[in-house]
């Protein structure tokens, strides 16, 4: 895909979301789930989200959903309150409103921030586990967001009572009953109007913000930051996170600078991304081009997205971190520099992140633990303390307490961001200078990821592929040493193919939540390798679409 020549500016006034539009589609569009299978609730490796304008994501959605979601509850005897968030997206607000209706309206206790504020999802994943963890009514909880994705667009995810992504088998039931919500216009569908929301006493406030500041240091070494005087550089592209930094700074002698205090639904202040379109993406060097222009004024400088559950990390000098670098860096801290984690403990990658990261685990003589795209396959491991790191490779990871024990099972942008200052207020180099050590030691990856259109047909061939669809024993000019269409961390299907030589690998998935399929590339050996690698893999997938 060819970069846009906007890519890296401000978009002009013109470009932006016209959000009366917008809402006004959000509550007049009725989905046809009969006959538009991209109009129906779909789980992807994160929630469903779509377009209020492509009636994918529209009021009859989120009450079909949050129908679905309370039936489901009661099912399961999940009696506690139910955690509910949103982040700063148009459509969240809305959505919100519409789950809290249909929420109350079937008995469920809902808590929401204070004084009707944004909450990122790992503060829903932290509240969760917290609760639980004192009380016998178990939690569970929603998030009304769709990630990075562009402002137009709405998301909604749902985290069980283990904190995390809810996994399949439940996604699975929550969307096959909300679709035949729909389908029956839905009657079955409980909904309280706000005034009886209001009166209901079920709608709880709770204070999400210090509640989850309080434990940051039972998870992050804040003394060590405070001591080395860290100066630290915020952008939080407009998300749900705004509100957090001050008090973080406040209670921990933090010398925090929020570099942009703005919310605006139609984050007219973020660059657009490579593509030419606004995208909260904090691993994008497009998107982040306003804290990149303030990268020398601090030690570090951080970027997150909406929902607070990915990172971006700014060294000072050096600039934006690849995100599988980043992973890598913190693998190799965090195994060091944590006494109480059990060596046995596991290290958590999809297939689709950098080979550095298998090389930096077995340099450790610690254990890896290969799953597929997607957080939901680390949830069980970080749940019970087996997989002390989660990462993914598009710039989100978590880990565990300083004792062990569990943090959020989701991916925690917050943490992720703080322990970037915490290695070099420990080590006193800041992480990309660690990664280059690195490649000293393993070798220089060259890795790629490549978004082409596709549409469902195309999206559910790809899904399908399978070893026989190989028949090479080559590629790139080397032998194939594997071919996965299962991890083999948990055995769990790919969803897609990965076929790996000693010094390269591509892997071809359809996305969860766009109409794009996904190349993924590395290469150990140089750019025309992976260049090499490229062909080879287009050939092979174009083959499978054309049958």
């Amino acid at each position: 895909m060819a970069i846009h020549p906007k890519a890296g500016q401000l978009a002009s006034h013109d470009l932006l979301v016209n959000l009366p539009e917008l809402m006004t589609a959000y509550y007049l569009k009725r989905p046809r789930v009969q006959t538009h299978p991209d109009e129906r609730v779909s789980f992807g490796t994160s929630g469903h989200r779509g377009s209020a304008q492509l009636a994918s994501f529209n009021e009859n959605h989120i009450l079909a959903i949050a129908q679905a979601i309370a039936e489901y509850r009661l099912a399961q005897n999940i009696s506690g309150p139910l955690y509910l968030g949103k982040d700063t997206h148009a459509l969240s607000e809305a959505a919100f409103q519409t789950a809290l209706s249909v929420l109350t309206a079937n008995g469920v206790r809902v808590r929401t921030q204070l004084n009707g504020g944004f909450t990122p999802t790992p503060v829903i994943s932290h509240a969760i586990l917290t609760h639980n963890q004192k009380n016998t009514d178990l939690s569970d909880g929603i998030v009304i967001t769709p990630s990075h994705n562009p402002p137009e667009d709405g998301g909604i995810k749902y985290n069980s009572v283990k904190g995390g992504p809810a996994d399949k088998d439940i996604t699975d039931w929550v969307a096959k009953r909300a679709n035949t919500l729909l389908e029956n216009h839905l009657i079955d569908v409980k909904q309280w109007s706000l005034e009886e929301v209001a009166s209901s006493g079920l709608v709880e406030p709770f204070d999400y913000v210090n509640h989850y500041v309080d434990d940051l240091e039972n998870v992050i070494d804040m003394a060590a930051i405070r001591d080395a005087k860290i100066r630290i550089g915020v952008d939080p592209m407009g998300g749900s996170g705004i509100h957090y930094w001050e008090p973080i700074a406040k209670k921990y002698g933090l010398n925090i600078t929020v570099v942009n205090k703005e919310v605006d639904a139609t984050f007219r202040f973020v660059p657009r991304d490579k593509d030419g379109r606004i995208r909260m993406d904090c691993s994008s060097p497009y998107s982040m081009q306003g804290l990149l222009a303030l990268k020398d004024d601090f030690d570090i400088a951080v970027g997150n997205d909406p929902d607070y559950d990915r990172h971006g990390i700014v060294c000072a000098g050096s600039g934006l971190m690849n995100p599988n670098a980043y992973l890598a860096v913190a693998i190799e801290y965090l195994a060091q520099h944590r006494p109480h984690w059990p060596q046995h403990v596991q290290f958590g990658k999809t297939l689709v992140s950098s080979g550095m990261i298998d090389r930096v685990v077995y340099g450790l003589n610690r254990t890896l633990c290969e799953v597929p795209v997607g957080f939901k396959w680390y949830v069980e491991g970080m749940f019970n303390g087996t997989m002390a790191f989660g990462g993914e490779e598009s710039a989100g990871a978590s880990f565990l307490r300083k004792d062990a024990s569990v943090w959020t099972t989701d991916k925690d942008g917050f943490i992720m961001a703080l322990l970037a200052a915490e290695i070099l207020a420990v080590t006193g180099k800041d992480p990309q200078t660690l990664y280059d050590a690195q490649v000293a030691k393993y070798g220089k990856p060259f890795y790629k990821r490549i978004d082409v259109a596709a549409n469902s047909a195309q999206k559910a061939l790809l899904g399908a592929l399978d070893t026989k669809n190989v028949t090479q024993t080559e590629l790139a000019g080397e032998a194939i040493t594997s071919v996965l269409t299962h991890a083999p961390g948990n055995s769990a299907a790919i969803g897609g193919l990965k076929i790996s030589t000693q010094n390269g690998w591509f892997a071809a998935r359809p996305s969860g939540t766009e109409n794009v399929y996904k190349i993924y590339l590395e290469s150990f050996i140089s750019e025309e390798h992976l260049a090499k690698l490229e062909v080879e893999a287009k050939v092979l997938v174009d083959s499978v679409l054309a049958n």
